[in-house]
C-alpha cells in the first residue's frame, strides 16, 4: 500500500495533527499543540506587520510539503511525525518576506515547498554515514536557489532583498538598552525562527515549546539571551539585534544541542552554550559573506554550527555509539514500550 493510500485510510484528524507537527519540528517538537500555537503566533505576528501572505504562507507551505511526501510515498512514520512539514512551512513564511504578493511567487512558493520534502530526503541519505541530520538544511538551500532566481527572472519580484553591497560599515545607530527593550528584542530572537518581527509572537512559541518540553523551553529562552548578550557586547548592528536577527539561529542550536541530540545534563549544558555563543558569531560571518549577494542567510548559521558540535559524537551521555541522525527515533521508542 502506497503512503498516499495509507494516509487517506487515517481518520482525519491523525492527518490533521500530523500536519500541525509540521510546524512543531522546526524546533525539534512532535506536538500538533505545539504546532498549533507556532501557527497562532505566526500569524499573530504577520498580521501585526501587516503582512499577512506570511501567515498563509506558512499554511500553504506546510501543507504543499506535507502532500509532496504522500504523493512521493515517503517514508509513512516520518509523516506521522510531521518530518515532512518542517522545512515546507519555512519556505512558506521565507517567500512573501522577501518576494513580491504575485500569482508567480505562490506558484514558485509550492513548487519549492514540495521540493524540500525529496531534497530533505537526499540529504539525510548523503549525510547517514556521519550520523548527522540535514536539519533545515533543505529550507535553506532551496530557498537560497529561489532567493537568488529573482536577480534573473523578473516574474519574482525581490525588490524586498537587500541590494547587493560591499559596504561592511556597521549602522551607527544607538541601541535602547532599557529593560523592556531588552525583553522584546529577546523575545523577537525566539519569534524570527519563523522570520516574525513580534515581541508577542515569540511569547506564543515560548508556551508552545514549554507544553511540549520544558527543556526545549528553556533552552530557547537562554539560546535568545546569550545571543542577544554576545551581539551586544561585539557590537553588532543595532537594528539587527532589535529586530531579533542574532536570536533565530542560535535559539535553533541550544534547542538542538542542549536537550534534543544529546541528553540534558551538565556536560551537554556547557556543549550547547558553546555552541550557542559559536552561532552567534557564524551568523555574523555568512551576513558579510552573503552581503554581496543580497540574501538572507536564513537558519544556515543554525546548521553549520549544529553539525560542527555534532560531527565529533561525543559521548555526552550513556550512549555507546552515538548516532545524530535522527532525533524522533527516542519518541517512537518510548511510544511503543
Amino acid at each position: 500500500m502506497s503512503t498516499f493510500q495509507s494516509f487517506l485510510k487515517q481518520p482525519l484528524s491523525v492527518s490533521v495533527r500530523s500536519t500541525l507537527r509540521g510546524a512543531g519540528q522546526v524546533m525539534f517538537q512532535q506536538s500538533a499543540w505545539t504546532g498549533l500555537l507556532f501557527l497562532a503566533g505566526i500569524f499573530w505576528g504577520a498580521y501585526e506587520c501587516h503582512t499577512p501572505a506570511v501567515a498563509w504562507g506558512a499554511v500553504v507551505g506546510l501543507v504543499a510539503s506535507t502532500v509532496a511526501g504522500m504523493l512521493l510515498n515517503e517514508n509513512f512514520e516520518d509523516g506521522i511525525d510531521g518530518l515532512w512539514g518542517f522545512n515546507g512551512i519555512l519556505v512558506g513564511c521565507a517567500f512573501p518576506t522577501f518576494m513580491g504578493n504575485t500569482w508567480q511567487m505562490w506558484l514558485a512558493l509550492i513548487f519549492c515547498a514540495m521540493l524540500t520534502t525529496w531534497v530533505r530526503h537526499g540529504f539525510n541519505n548523503v549525510m547517514a554515514p556521519w550520523k548527522v541530520n540535514s536539519l533545515t538544511f533543505p529550507f535553506v538551500f532551496c530557498t537560497w536557489l529561489f532567493l537568488l532566481a529573482t536577480r534573473y527572472m523578473h516574474g519574482l519580484d525581490g525588490d524586498a532583498l537587500s541590494r547587493p553591497a560591499l559596504d561592511l560599515a556597521a549602522s551607527s545607530a544607538s541601541l535602547d538598552m532599557s529593560f523592556g527593550s531588552l525583553v522584546q528584542y529577546w523575545l523577537k530572537g525566539i519569534a524570527q525562527v519563523f522570520l516574525i518581527d513580534s515581541w508577542v509572537t515569540g511569547i506564543f512559541f515560548l508556551v508552545g515549546l514549554l507544553i511540549c518540553s520544558r527543556a526545549a523551553g528553556i533552552w530557547a529562552a537562554v539560546g535568545s539571551a546569550i545571543s542577544l548578550l554576545v551581539a551586544i557586547a561585539y557590537g553588532a548592528p543595532a537594528s539587527s539585534i532589535s529586530s531579533g536577527l542574532f536570536g533565530f539561529s542560535p535559539v535553533l542550536t541550544a534547542i538542538a544541542i542542549g536537550c534534543t541530540f544529546y541528553t540534558v545534563n551538565w556536560r551537554s549544558a556547557v556543549w550547547a552554550v558553546i555552541a550557542t555563543i559559536a552561532t552567534v558569531f557564524v551568523q555574523a560571518g555568512m551576513d558579510a559573506l552573503m552581503l554581496p549577494y543580497g540574501i538572507a542567510t536564513l537558519t544556515g548559521p543554525f546548521c553549520i554550527t549544529t553539525w560542527l558540535f555534532l560531527l565529533p559524537l561525543y559521548k555526552m551521555d550513556k550512549t555507546s555509539d552515538p548516532n545524530h541522525s535522527s532525533w524522533v527515533k527516542d519518541i517512537r521508542d518510548a511510544e511503543n514500550k
